[in-house]
């Protein structure tokens, strides 16, 4: 790995378990909850109380940008927070652009958002969210009425008032929650009817925020639909603990001999479950216990213990269900008997990094048997292997980082994880839950 300045880069160093993962554990509150709960706060009437709120970066940098906007928001304070919300119209302008930090979700949901304002807004981000596609969401916004300028496709994002957003017909050329959820966002500020149809199920946050926040959305099969000029009341907010942070201690307490492990009231929304049906389908022992909704979302703890796993061939219809996932579920490909492949991944390729060409080099280098394809990956398992050990690049990708700390636990020798400081993006105390579930690990820095 290249280094170009002499400032201390985070870094992780996980080693094989010597014992089963055992106990219960409780990852942080879901991402795209918490990012959803701060916006819809902000535009809705009242004081909307948010509980199991993530403190992580990527969350906190869309609190911020609200609060720039005018917004007060009292917290966080032990994942409580409280949004006095403005209105629908009630958004001031910032004095300076809108930092969204490495948080791809909160750029592409706030540019359908203040593209029905009346005034003029910047969003910028990192060096890393700099690099990531905005089109998407910019091309159908601007077939409402929107002016939106990018930078060749990318950030920074500028967004201008329009005499009137207008409700759009639109067919998602691929499966994006984020892009439907900015339409969905727009549509609320738009004169008439938006519907959007997706090619896929996605994730369904923001219906279902929506509806907790008095708007009437309509799902017919893959169609969302939603009349502009509605307005939002605040409600209370309990946000569940996030799959996508579970997954890691899924795959974990599946590939580590004789582990047995419990996680607490996580979020099983059937638009977020893939991870757990690609497990099952590989023969994972996943028990679902105390199911219950709470504020609209279904909750419950997770049981998983070890078992041998099989390779499968992903069905293509769950990828968007696990597109997060993906890093850490190639983790358990490789201890699974026989060979594994996925397809229709290729949106991992405009992630936080390439995850496909990053997955597929750092496991190469641990001695895995994978191979890279343009829409995901060939794996051959070997179920009784230990990988080697070796330095892993993450590049700032914060589950490249966790996906590898899981890897470790099946190597005879330790992983060197670097530029792993995006952890805390997803999920602040990585280190000191993965080490309460049994998993060595531990922080370091090194000089670059």
């Amino acid at each position: 790995m290249k280094q170009t300045s002499s400032h201390p880069v985070d870094m992780l160093i996980a080693s094989a378990c010597h014992a089963p993962l055992r106990g219960s554990i409780r990852v942080p509150g879901d991402k795209s909850i918490s990012h959803r709960a701060i916006m819809l706060g902000a535009i809705a009437r009242g004081i909307t109380e948010v509980s199991g709120f993530l403190e992580g970066a990527d969350a906190l940098s869309t609190m911020h940008a609200f609060r720039a906007l005018g917004v007060r928001i009292d917290g966080p304070d032990q994942g409580r927070v409280r949004i006095h919300g403005v209105g629908m119209h009630g958004l001031s302008p910032a004095s300076h652009d809108l930092d969204c930090g490495n948080a791809g979700t909160a750029m592409r949901l706030m540019m359908g958002l203040l593209a029905g304002q009346r005034f003029a807004s910047t969003l910028i981000g990192d060096a890393s969210l700099s690099k990531r596609p905005m089109r998407r969401v910019a091309d159908p916004l601007s077939r409402m009425g929107a002016q939106i300028l990018t930078v060749d496709g990318k950030p920074p994002v500028s967004i201008h008032p329009c005499k009137a957003l207008q409700g759009i017909d639109f067919s998602m050329p691929m499966a994006s929650a984020q892009v439907k959820s900015a339409l969905l966002l727009a549509g609320l500020y738009a004169q008439g009817h938006t519907r959007i149809t997706e090619p896929a199920p996605t994730r369904d946050h923001t219906e279902r925020m929506l509806g907790g926040f008095g708007v009437r959305v309509h799902s017919d099969g893959p169609q969302r639909s939603l009349h502009g000029g509605q307005q939002l009341q605040a409600c209370a907010i309990d946000v569940p603990a996030d799959i996508s942070s579970a997954a890691f201690f899924l795959v974990a307490a599946s590939i580590v001999p004789g582990s047995d492990l419990s996680l607490e009231h996580v979020g099983i929304n059937p638009t977020r479950t893939g991870i757990i049906q690609i497990l099952e389908l590989m023969g994972a022992e996943i028990d679902v216990l105390n199911p219950r909704e709470v504020g609209g979302e279904p909750v419950a703890d997770l049981r998983v213990r070890a078992s041998d796993l099989q390779g499968i061939e992903v069905p293509q219809s769950l990828v968007p269900l696990a597109i997060d996932e993906f890093p850490v579920l190639f983790v358990a490909a490789c201890f699974a008997k026989g060979q594994t492949i996925v397809r229709g991944a290729e949106e991992l390729r405009v992630k936080e990094s390439d995850r496909i060409a990053a997955m597929a080099s750092g496991l190469i280098a641990c001695g895995a048997k994978v191979r890279a394809t343009p829409d995901g990956m060939v794996i051959d398992g070997q179920p009784d292997a230990s990988l080697n050990g070796c330095t892993i690049d993450s590049q700032g990708d914060h589950r490249i980082a966790m996906a590898f700390s899981v890897a470790a636990q099946r190597a005879r020798a330790p992983l060197q994880i670097l530029d792993t400081s995006h952890v805390a993006t997803s999920f602040p105390g990585f280190v000191r839950v993965a080490q309460a579930s049994g998993m060595r690990i531990e922080a370091s820095s090194t000089t670059a």
